[in-house]
């Protein structure tokens, strides 16, 4: 509990915390006194002088900066104070552009609130002399406008992009009577570092910083964002039946209000787009012509009535609800008797549950968003976290300035590396390696925690053992780290606590994804950091529901909860609730008339399900929205594979590339449009809330399943709501077993929330591990499936960019995010651009042994030379094409991070 102190506001007594400003306890007990620099999310400027109080006793002071103090009486109103406040509010009103009327700011304006509280006269205003000066309006940003004519210097933009965002991009620049907002040498703000969040727009006092589309809503409904996996509160404000404004939610743990570009300006355009599906398609004579949706039902259930279990497979989406992710996995399963069911997760995270389960016996998130903030230390690798995960970012940077050390580990020279304290520049594919390396030196020095790991871990001397492998002198010369930097690095981790790890796909896709997770979970064992606040083994989970998705069992090896299908015990639990493989007497008594048995094995991955199509093995796939044709390695050869099915159903928001192959096209409604829920990557499951109806005749995702389930003569598919397929999955699923609607009402749950009265998990592992005792796994070093060569002499890795997602099928139907980034790139060092005769800007053919794209070439430093990165969100340049599809042989995932390739100008 915070001390708390006692004083006197105006003649009224008040509580408020030791170490708060007087402004800050006075508008918590809303009480108002003037101001316009002040922001609470904002450290004190006093710029503005509006807030000016008296202290008895002590005299006048600014009351943002003033803190409170046992005893005290302020006055917040005297002759004296109002002259203060009115001259200053005076001056900025004689040089402020007075189209009130017409400024979208109206009547949000503060400068307004605080004239009209004074009392402003326009007499007194005309005495005035107004300022000659006209700037400008610098409209460059596609989303929003900067009007300096209507700037009242209050600072708080500068300090948003300072102070929140670690950017930087703007600044006071000039001075005295010339002083402005400025970004660097006065360029148009989309020349400068923006990076378009709109976090200064939305705090902006006044009309100076505009959203180009300011329509006000009627309503607002709340809900998640649809893009990573932070799980960001959202509200989407609703007008006549369209979405005309997105804002964060101030009151979700996961985000505090905060959004990045996608989230608050690359929603509603898609949403709206007009190439959304809006009417079923069916392919006749070799087109895809617009059906009804019985017609296109009937055809699904009736080919898929003609096909094995073993002939079929489903794919889920990991941008579908979790009812959505169930009620997919339970269509495979219990109606069309087959366990090959999967979803993108295969591509991204796949490590993350094999790895974690073996050492942890759980594959998730440990720890909570807003506690990485708070660590001493951050370990950041293989996460290029401000363009993946821009407001976990945020955190990063909050435990930097709050005195924390952050070590990035990376081949690239990313963002974070600005705020490092120690920056490891490893060769791709080594990070086993590295880690191993770090970890012997913490052994050699005797810097691990002895206590925690004899009280709450097993097999360490075998994992201690493995080290032996890995001398300082092998390190260096497989990671191309110097020795010193790894020797840093470990006793940075080691003497920081609490110290937390977070990783994503630069750990995961790799053909030894799962090593890599297990080496991670060995170094927070190590270390004693996992179980306690701000610790922990945190992967950053890259779409919306991601987590979710597998937390339903859509894998081909386990049911929702991760119970395994090969085990008796839980197959006869789901076929008992499912009605599956009863004998006829019980069939009779519960009312069955269907029937089915659960299959006995685990199924395909999504990988394997596409090379069994290619090999005509898989005859028909259900593929809800997911994109293979640009999303999985070795596209060319996916691309054959979709050809080759018989029979193909997508389903989907807009007629993505792989639609493109279908034979049946179902369009559904997006997350806006229906109800159900998310589970972010910190095991957060949160509301998703219907704000308009679907587009056309689209539908919810379960609503299609359920009715392809009910056509094949199925039962236990006629919910009438996301919130009793809910019901269902609380009662199959002891994590989720206390989640409910009425529950999420209130705000979001972490799992394991096993009971109604359960308030959820923030940590996991406090007290023991999952699985009992944490278990090191000793280690080697594998190389990356495909190394360089004199015909392809360097390594390709891919990523993500901040203003795309995935595949672009959202993002790039939005005009704004098309302006800032247009196509894809691919980025080379000075050296190699060099040797090869390229110049920024040129087109280059990059060639892989699997096929070739162009794409522009961007010269960069923050590559090491050898090595070249491509996003994949365009398809015109397809990375795709050229990654290798090499499988992690547990977790079946492809190493999209290292193939080999050639550049050469066009």
């Amino acid at each position: 509990m915070m001390d708390k102190v006692i004083f006197t506001i105006d003649g009224v007594e008040i509580t408020a915390n030791r170490g708060d400003t007087i402004l800050k306890a006075a508008l918590e007990h809303d009480i108002y006194i003037p101001h316009l620099c002040y922001h609470p999310d904002l450290k004190p400027f006093g710029g503005c002088r509006l807030c000016m109080v008296e202290i008895q006793g002590e005299g006048l002071t600014i009351s943002c900066k003033a803190p409170v103090e046992a005893g005290i009486t302020i006055i917040t109103e005297s002759p004296q104070i109002n002259k203060v406040r009115r001259i200053a509010t005076e001056l900025l009103i004689v040089n402020h552009e007075g189209d009130c009327l017409e400024c979208s700011k109206n009547p949000e304006c503060k400068l307004q609130n605080v004239a009209g509280y004074l009392g402003i006269e326009e007499e007194r205003l005309s005495r005035l002399k107004r300022t000659n000066r006209r700037f400008p309006i610098d409209d460059s940003n596609p989303f929003f406008s900067r009007d300096l004519n209507k700037c009242i210097l209050c600072g708080i933009c500068i300090r948003t992009c300072d102070e929140i965002q670690g950017v930087n991009a703007i600044d006071f620049g000039f001075r005295g009577h010339d002083t402005k907002v400025s970004a660097m040498k006065d360029r148009p703000i989309i020349e400068s570092d923006c990076v378009s969040c709109g976090e200064c727009v939305v705090r902006c006092p006044v009309g100076a910083l505009i959203p180009k589309t300011t329509q006000r809503p009627a309503r607002e409904v709340r809900s998640v964002c649809c893009y990573c996996g932070c799980g960001c509160g959202i509200k989407l404000g609703i007008r006549g039946g369209i979405i005309v404004r997105v804002q964060g939610d101030e009151d979700s743990p996961a985000n505090r209000g905060r959004l990045c570009v996608k989230g608050r300006f690359g929603i509603a355009e898609f949403v709206h787009h007009p190439d959304r599906l809006t009417a079923p398609l069916i392919r006749k004579n070799g087109k895809l012509e617009q059906a009804s949706w019985d017609e296109a039902l009937d055809l699904v259930t009736n080919k898929l009535r003609a096909y094995t279990p073993d002939e079929v497979g489903v794919i889920a989406s990991a941008k579908c609800t979790n009812e959505e992710n169930y009620v997919i996995q339970k269509l495979a399963r219990a109606v069309l008797g087959t366990n090959n069911v999967d979803h993108c997760a295969r591509l991204c995270h796949a490590p993350t549950v094999a790895g974690l389960v073996q050492s942890f016996g759980s594959g998730a998130m440990t720890n909570s968003i807003s506690e990485i903030g708070d660590a001493a230390c951050v370990l950041a690798i293989g996460t290029n976290t401000t363009e993946a995960h821009p407001v976990i970012a945020l955190e990063v940077k909050r435990a930097v300035d709050n005195g924390g050390k952050l070590i990035v580990a990376n081949p690239l020279e990313i963002d974070l590396c600005r705020f490092a304290s120690l920056w490891l520049r490893h060769s791709p594919g080594t990070d086993v390696a590295l880690l191993m390396g770090i970890m012997r030196v913490i052994v050699d020095e005797k810097l691990f925690d002895a206590d925690f790991i004899k009280e709450r871990c097993e097999d360490f001397g075998a994992f201690k053992e493995s080290l032996e492998r890995f001398d300082l002198d092998f390190v260096e010369r497989v990671t191309k780290v110097p020795r010193d930097k790894t020797v840093e690095a470990a006793r940075m981790f080691a003497s920081n606590s609490p110290a937390t790890i977070l990783y994503s796909m630069g750990i995961t896709q790799h053909s030894h994804g799962t090593d890599n997770v297990l080496a991670i979970a060995n170094l927070a064992m190590l270390t004693g950091n996992i179980g306690k606040p701000s610790t922990g083994v945190n992967p950053l989970r890259g779409q919306n529901n991601v987590q979710g998705a597998c937390d339903m069992g859509a894998l081909p090896n386990v049911y929702p909860g991760y119970q395994a299908v090969a085990d008796p015990a839980i197959r006869e639990k789901f076929e008992t609730a499912w009605g599956c493989g009863l004998p006829p007497s019980l069939k009779d008594k519960f009312g069955i008339t269907w029937d089915c048995s659960l299959p006995l094995s685990p199924g395909l991955s999504l990988v394997e399900m596409l090379e069994a199509a290619h090999r005509r093995e898989i005859k028909a796939l259900y593929l809800v929205g997911e994109n293979p044709a640009l999303s999985d390695p070795d596209v060319q050869h996916v691309r054959q594979a979709l050809a080759r099915l018989e029979f193909l159903v997508v389903q989907d928001i807009f007629l993505s590339e792989t639609a493109e192959f279908a034979h049946v096209v179902l369009p559904a409604a997006s997350f806006a449009e229906k109800d159900g829920t998310f589970t972010n990557t910190e095991r957060r499951v949160q509301r998703v809330r219907k704000a308009i109806e679907p587009v056309g005749d689209s539908k919810p995702d379960w609503w299609i399943v359920c009715q392809v389930a009910q056509r094949l003569e199925a039962e236990g598919f006629n919910f009438n709501d996301p919130s009793d397929i809910m019901d269902e999955i609380r009662s199959l699923t002891p994590s989720y077993g206390g989640i409910s609607y009425q529950r999420l009402e209130s705000g979001g749950l972490q799992w394991p929330c096993p009971t109604d009265d359960h308030p959820g998990t923030p940590i996991l592992h406090t007290n023991i591990f999952v699985r009992g005792k944490g278990r090191f796994l000793p280690l080697k070093y594998t190389p990356p499936g495909e190394m360089p060569d004199e015909d392809y002499p360097l390594i390709l890795t891919t990523g993500r960019s901040l203003y795309h997602f995935h595949t672009g099928t959202m993002t790039r139907k939005v005009t704004g995010l098309n302006v800032i980034e247009p196509e894809g790139a691919v980025e080379i060092n000075p050296e190699d651009a060099s040797r090869l005769g390229i110049v920024q800007g040129d087109r280059v053919k990059i060639s892989s042994r699997r096929g070739e794209v162009v794409a522009k070439a961007e010269v960069t430093r923050a590559l090491p030379p050898g090595v070249v990165f491509m996003t994949f969100h365009f398809a015109e340049s397809a990375a795709n094409i050229l990654t290798n599809p090499a499988l992690d042989p547990v977790a079946k995932i492809p190493e999209f991070k290292v193939a080999a390739v050639r550049v050469e100008k066009v």
